[in-house]
Formats: C-alpha cells, sequence, structure tokens
C-alpha cells in the first residue's frame, strides 16, 4: 500500500530502517502541517493549475488521455486532419502539442453497413488493460439514440514500433429507438475487485453502467443495466422536439476515477457544441461503490439530479466538458474541451487536480490560447 500524502511529504530519503520511526515523526509533522494548511486534502493551499497550451490543441473535442513512456497521448472526437478518424495529439509535457496520428483510415465497414448515416466517430476513451490499450468509442445519428459503443485494441501507443496496428473488435452495445438511454460516450473502469466496467450515457434517462468480460465486452455473469445519473425535470420543462430528447435531459459524458475510498463520477451538463453559445458545465459526484449511489457534497443522489461543480465557462473560455482524468502515483490530471469565448472554436484544456477536502478540484484557464497553427 503506497505511502500517505505526509508520509511522501516528509519521506526526506531516509533509510528504509528506520520507517517506523518516520512514520511517528511524519504523525507528528502532519500535524503542525495541518495547522499551516500545507498539504493538499487540509485545505486549498495546493490550487489546481491550468496550463498554457501550444501547437496543435485546436480543434479538440472529447478529449481522452493516456501516457507511455514519456509522452502524452490525447484522443479526440470526429475526423483527423488527414481524412481519417480520430487524430492523436502528443506531447511531451502537457504543454505543447503536436499530432501524431489517427485511429482508423475510415469509418469500420460494419459501422457504415449498420448505421449508414455516420460520417465520424465520437467519443474515443484510451485506457491500459491486461497488456494492450482499449480504445471504446462510440457511432451515432446527432439528437438520436439509435447508436453502438465499440472497442479497438493496440499492444502500443507508440506510432515508431512495430507492434503498433489498431485491431478493431467491433460492436460491444447498442441502443435502439424504444430505448431510453442512448450508447455513446463510453468510459472503461476498474473497481477495487479488479472486475471491468463500462459507463455511458447521453440525455435521455441518463448515466448508464455495464459490467465487462475479461476480453472487454458484456459479461454474461453480471447482465444487469445499473443507473448511475440523470437530470431533475424542472417545473417549467420545455417539451422535446420531434424526435429528439429533451434539453433538461442534458447529461453525459461519463468518467469514472478512483481517488482514496471513493468512486467519483464525472459528468457534462447542459449544451455542448454550439461554439461560444455552449454551455457545457462538468459536474462530479462520488460513492464508495463503482455501481452508486453517488451523490454530492450536500449529499444529494446524482440518479436525482444532484452533482458538484467542477468547472463553468469564464470569460476566455467557455463549454468546459467531455472530460477525461489521468491518476497516477505523482500526477493527477484533467483534460476536456472548452471554446474560444470570442471565436467559438474548440480547442483541449489540461488541468492538475487537487483532492483537498475529499473532493476533487480543477482550474479553467483565463487566458486566450495563441491563435492555431495551421
Amino acid at each position: 500500500m503506497p505511502r500517505n500524502s505526509c508520509e511522501e511529504a516528509f519521506w526526506c530519503g531516509m533509510p528504509a530502517r528506520g520507517y517506523n520511526r518516520i512514520r511517528r515523526f511524519c504523525g507528528l509533522a502532519c500535524l503542525w502541517a495541518a495547522s499551516l494548511g500545507l498539504l493538499a486534502g487540509t485545505g486549498r493551499a495546493a490550487s489546481p493549475r491550468a496550463y498554457q497550451l501550444s501547437g496543435d490543441f485546436w480543434g479538440t473535442h472529447d478529449p481522452s488521455v493516456a501516457k507511455e513512456g514519456k509522452t502524452w497521448y490525447v484522443f479526440a472526437t470526429g475526423k483527423a486532419p488527414g481524412g481519417g478518424q480520430f487524430a492523436i495529439r502528443c506531447s511531451q509535457d502537457l504543454t505543447h502539442w503536436r499530432l501524431c496520428g489517427q485511429v482508423f483510415d475510415s469509418i469500420p465497414q460494419w459501422i457504415a453497413k449498420t448505421s449508414p448515416g455516420t460520417r465520424q466517430l465520437w467519443a474515443p476513451d484510451i485506457s491500459r488493460y491486461k497488456g494492450e490499450y482499449r480504445l471504446y468509442y462510440a457511432y451515432s445519428l446527432f439528437g438520436k439514440n439509435t447508436s453502438g459503443i465499440a472497442l479497438a485494441t493496440n499492444r502500443t501507443l507508440d506510432p515508431n514500433s512495430p507492434d503498433y496496428k489498431w485491431v478493431d473488435k467491433g460492436l460491444v452495445l447498442r441502443s435502439v429507438a424504444s430505448d431510453d438511454y442512448n450508447a455513446i460516450d463510453p468510459n472503461f473502469s476498474v473497481d477495487k475487485q479488479g472486475r471491468s466496467w463500462l459507463a455511458f450515457g447521453s440525455f435521455w434517462s441518463g448515466i448508464k453502467l455495464r459490467r465487462l468480460n475479461n476480453e472487454g465486452k458484456l459479461s454474461t455473469e453480471d447482465t444487469k443495466l445499473y443507473s448511475l445519473a440523470t437530470r431533475e425535470k424542472p417545473a417549467d420543462a420545455a417539451p422535446a422536439g420531434p424526435g429528439a430528447p429533451a434539453r433538461w435531459e442534458a447529461i453525459e459524458a461519463p468518467f469514472i476515477a478512483r481517488h482514496g475510498r471513493y468512486y467519483y463520477l464525472f459528468v457534462s451538463w447542459d449544451m455542448c457544441c454550439r461554439g461560444n453559445r455552449s454551455t457545457y458545465r462538468t459536474m462530479v459526484g462520488r460513492s464508495s461503490a463503482i455501481t452508486g449511489p453517488y451523490v454530492d457534497e450536500t449529499g444529494k443522489p446524482m440518479m436525482q439530479g444532484g452533482g458538484t461543480q467542477l468547472l463553468q465557462g469564464n470569460k476566455a473560455w467557455v463549454g468546459p466538458g467531455g472530460e477525461s482524468v489521468f491518476t497516477g502515483s505523482r500526477r493527477n490530471i484533467i483534460v476536456f474541451h472548452a471554446y474560444d469565448a470570442r471565436t467559438g472554436k474548440p480547442a483541449l484544456q489540461v488541468s492538475t487536480l487537487d483532492w483537498s477536502g475529499g473532493w476533487p478540484h480543477a482550474a479553467l484557464g483565463t487566458e486566450h490560447g495563441p491563435a492555431p497553427s495551421r
């Protein structure tokens, strides 16, 4: 089990044989540090920081982040500049980004047959599990729930490696018009028992969860469709348009991250993809079980419209959402997209995550990014 933040703060390179003595010292030191508010978790001293990005960070929607070796990789919704699907951006420092490839040269043929109106693929979710990288992704038509989630795998993210090859494993699950949910915005997660899960959902009845098997497809042992979060219907709710969900149902882009003894469910509320008129904002709740119930800081269940606000727009950037979280032993970050408040152009955003008080805190930049280089 890793040392807690106090022990790491005061480890000071001392030999292992003095560990018990160090622990006693740390206990006293923590009390002293807490009174000054120096440690994360005892106050807001460790404020989150928004990175000022450069390079090829424009045009990014629904980013998902991973790290292999010294390189950070971000996968994003839609067509790549060369015409393929799911542009990949690379960085060595989380600040300067460059385009470094794409997942598919074209939409897989089976999707073209299943959903002939689909012109671009959505919401990639990258993770490493059982010695391979798994990329869950979605296909759909805008405003419809005739959707599906599929899986592609690769042994490495390094395009220069001889092992680099994306293999499409096909459909994982789908939704049809008669369903009360939408099978898009997938997110893969693993619970404390080592079981794997897929969260997903957009509008309709909200965020759902299904158990997976070792191959990354739906489990036949646990076939339950779990409900995690939904919006609360306002008294003056406008009716849904023809063949579309109601706007008050706007919740999507789930991401489950484990931190300490809780699972944290990040979601995006309100309206995406409207340039500088976008009202997206990022919300969060937590639960002691991956299947819920998730509640916000006030204790309100997310299944009753609860959610603690993590990110909202400002004068420089609007509509922050479509989030992905990376939690490592030394670095916790959140990536998401937002829109330039002047031009409405979407761009990648990166912030550190501060977990003080048992809840995540993130930052949205207050400066406009440099103009696109291409």
